[in-house]
């Protein structure tokens, strides 16, 4: 019994789905003890908004970890963790953007707004992959999800996210601006996974002839990409604690 799990515990050489879980553990990890050591060195009206990127970073850390677990012990994405993972991280990544507008009247019904379209997003969103993948559900809950997904661009793009931050500086304007690309850019990876990963992800048809070996490919793709999302959001947090104006 020890032996087998010795020997799910190695990465073959050309497993290069199991290391990048194995580098976003690591990298998500040294983010958080980075954020979390820096807390005492940051001004006071930024302190809650670094310790939420450390909590993020350090969240997908250990989920991380067990998927890494579970894909080299069955050799399949870890799906459900994975969905597990961001249903508690991207909720708190939106709630960065309510903390940086706070100052300038940024409300709780904004708040509430983002972090409702964000569970939307990823709940629609794994109904469409895990529950009903089929070729004519899958495209339908993928819209619902992309269309949420959408609502958040539109609000840290032009919306009430936007404007409060144009209102509250230049270096918070920057910031959100940054943190925009981050959603526009960064998140674009998951619906283009979804898409690959999920039969008649894109209304009805499915593009790839191996879904698995799509879905693989994925899983590289998702791996690197949550590691400078949640990463790169909590790098420019930090970057605006340190700006004085």
């Amino acid at each position: 019994m020890l032996q087998n799990l010795l020997n799910a515990s190695v990465i073959a050489n050309d497993n290069y789905v199991a290391f990048t879980f194995f580098i976003g553990t690591m990298a998500m990890m040294a983010a958080s003890v980075f954020f979390f050591f820096e807390l005492n060195n940051t001004d006071k009206k930024w302190r809650t908004s670094l310790l939420v990127s450390g909590l993020i970073t350090f969240i997908a850390a250990v989920h991380y970890y067990y998927m890494r677990g579970y894909n080299l012990e069955t050799g399949q994405s870890p799906t459900f963790f994975r969905y597990v993972d961001w249903i508690l991280t991207v909720p708190l990544m939106c709630v960065e953007f309510y903390l940086i507008t706070k100052k300038v009247g940024a409300t709780q019904g904004l708040l509430w707004k983002l972090i409702f379209a964000s569970i939307i997003m990823l709940v629609t969103g794994y109904i469409g992959e895990a529950i009903y993948g089929t070729e004519t559900q899958s495209w339908v809950w993928g819209a619902i999800s992309g269309a949420a997904y959408f609502y958040i661009v539109y609000l840290v793009w032009v919306g009430d996210v936007a404007k409060l931050a144009g209102n509250a500086g230049k270096a918070v304007a920057k910031a959100n601006k940054t943190l925009a690309w981050f959603v526009l850019v960064g998140w674009a990876i998951y619906p283009l996974g979804y898409i690959l990963g999920t039969n008649g992800g894109l209304f009805g048809m499915q593009l790839v002839a191996d879904p698995k070996a799509a879905q693989a490919s994925m899983d590289i793709i998702y791996n690197i990409g949550d590691a400078i999302n949640k990463i790169g959001f909590g790098l420019v947090i930090y970057a605006l604690s340190r700006t004085e104006e």
